[in-house]
C-alpha cells in the first residue's frame, strides 16, 4: 500500500488504519500486540484509539487500550517512530462521570485528557489528536434529528481550537481532528481556524459503510471542498456486514459467541442493533456471494474504493482477522454491481444511522 495524505497536513498514511477499541476487553495484551506487530508486518503504519477505549467503555477499562499501546511502544525502541498515531479526546460525558462531568468539554478538559493519552501511550507528541464527538449536542451514535431544544453547548467551538492550539505549540500534537461530526461543526471548525490563525483540522472520524452512507448526503461535498479527509470507521457495520449474523437473530443462539453485537446490551440498543440495520445486511451479503465474493471482501472493497474515503479503519479480534481484512486490499468492484448496490440503498436508505 502507498501512503497518503491526510487532510492538509503532512501527515502521510496508510488507506487501511488499525482502530483499537476492542483491545483490553475483547483481546488481551498479548495478542493486542501480536495483532498490532502483524499490522506493521503487513504495511500498515496507522493505529488509532482513545482515551475511553476499550468499548464498550467501563470505568475499569477506561484508558486501558491506550496502555496497551504505550506497553507496545515501550517494548522496541524506535518503534513509536514507525507509525502515525492518532487518539481522542472524549466529548461530553454521555453517562461516562469517570472521564468527565458535566455537560461541556472545556478548555481545560482538554489539555488534561491530553496529558493523560501521552502517559499512556508512553509518547511525547500525538500525531492526530481528534475531538471523539462534538461539544454541541448533534445526531450521533443513532439518533436522526437536531434537536435545538437540547442545546447544552458551553464551551465554543473557537476555545476548543486555541486548548488544542497550545497542545500544538507546546510539540505535544501535530495534528488536529474531529470524529461524528456534522457539515456546520466541520466548516466552523475550518472557519474560525483560518480566521484566528488556529490549528486546522485534517481529518473528520465518522461512521461510514454500506448500512451508514449519510457521509454522501453533504458532508463528502463539505470535506472535499475544504480539504479535510474522512476516516471511514465500522465498515462492517460492527459485524453485520461479514454475514455471521445471516443465518439467526443478533441476540439469539445463532449468534457467535464473544461477537460484540450479541454480547453488548448498550450495542443492541444503538444503530447497530436495529432489525431493519440487519436485514439490509443480509441483502448486500446475499448480493456480495452472488458475485463470487465474501460479504467482508465486498464490504470492505466498498470502503477501500470510494474517492470519499482517505483511510478506513478496520477492528479486529484475532490475527486471522486482520489478515482478512488486509487482503481485501485491491479488489475492484464491477460497475454492475457497484449499481446493484445503490440499487439497494435506494429502497432501504442508511438502516445504521
Amino acid at each position: 500500500m502507498n501512503t497518503i495524505p491526510l487532510g492538509q497536513s503532512d501527515l502521510r498514511v496508510t488507506p487501511i488504519c488499525l482502530g483499537t477499541m476492542t483491545f483490553g476487553e475483547q483481546v488481551n495484551e498479548a495478542d493486542a500486540h501480536a495483532i498490532l506487530d502483524r499490522a506493521l508486518e503487513r504495511g500498515v503504519n496507522f493505529i488509532d484509539t482513545a482515551e475511553m477505549y476499550a468499548v464498550p467503555a467501563r470505568a475499569e477499562t477506561y484508558g486501558v487500550t491506550e496502555s496497551i499501546i504505550g506497553r507496545w511502544f515501550a517494548r522496541q525502541p524506535g518503534l513509536r517512530q514507525k507509525v502515525v498515531l492518532a487518539t481522542k479526546v472524549a466529548g461530553p460525558s454521555r453517562g461516562m462521570p469517570w472521564i468527565r462531568e458535566g455537560k461541556g468539554l472545556t478548555a481545560a478538559d482538554i489539555v488534561a485528557s491530553c496529558e493523560g493519552s501521552l502517559r499512556r501511550l508512553r509518547t511525547d507528541v500525538i500525531d492526530l489528536y481528534q475531538i471523539h464527538w462534538p461539544e454541541r449536542h448533534v445526531p450521533a451514535f443513532g439518533t436522526m434529528y437536531y434537536d435545538p431544544a437540547k442545546e447544552t453547548s458551553q464551551t465554543p467551538i473557537r476555545v476548543q481550537l486555541e486548548a488544542l492550539a497550545g497542545l500544538v505549540r507546546a510539540g505535544k500534537v501535530r495534528h488536529v481532528g474531529l470524529s461524528n461530526e456534522t457539515p456546520y461543526g466541520v466548516h466552523e471548525f475550518v472557519r474560525l481556524a483560518e480566521e484566528h490563525g488556529l490549528p486546522r483540522v485534517a481529518t473528520v472520524q465518522n461512521p461510514y459503510c454500506l448500512l451508514n452512507r449519510t457521509w454522501e448526503n453533504g458532508l463528502d461535498e463539505t470535506c472535499h471542498r475544504l480539504g479535510v479527509s474522512l476516516l471511514a470507521y465500522s465498515p462492517l457495520a460492527f459485524g453485520l456486514l461479514t454475514g455471521k449474523y445471516d443465518a439467526g437473530g443478533t441476540t439469539g443462539p445463532q449468534a457467535p459467541q464473544g461477537a460484540r453485537i450479541a454480547s453488548y446490551a448498550s450495542v443492541r440498543k444503538q444503530r447497530w442493533g436495529r432489525p431493519e440495520a440487519l436485514q439490509a445486511a443480509r441483502r448486500y451479503n446475499a448480493l456480495a456471494r452472488a458475485h463470487g465474493l465474501t460479504p467482508t471482501r465486498m464490504a470492505l472493497a466498498f470502503c477501500y474504493t470510494k474517492w470519499q474515503v482517505a483511510s478506513t479503519i478496520i477492528g479486529v479480534t484475532s490475527r486471522a482477522q486482520l489478515d482478512e481484512n488486509l487482503d481485501a486490499w485491491g479488489t475492484t468492484l464491477a460497475p454492475e454491481l457497484l449499481q446493484e448496490i445503490d440499487a439497494i440503498r435506494w429502497e432501504l436508505r442508511d438502516p445504521a444511522l
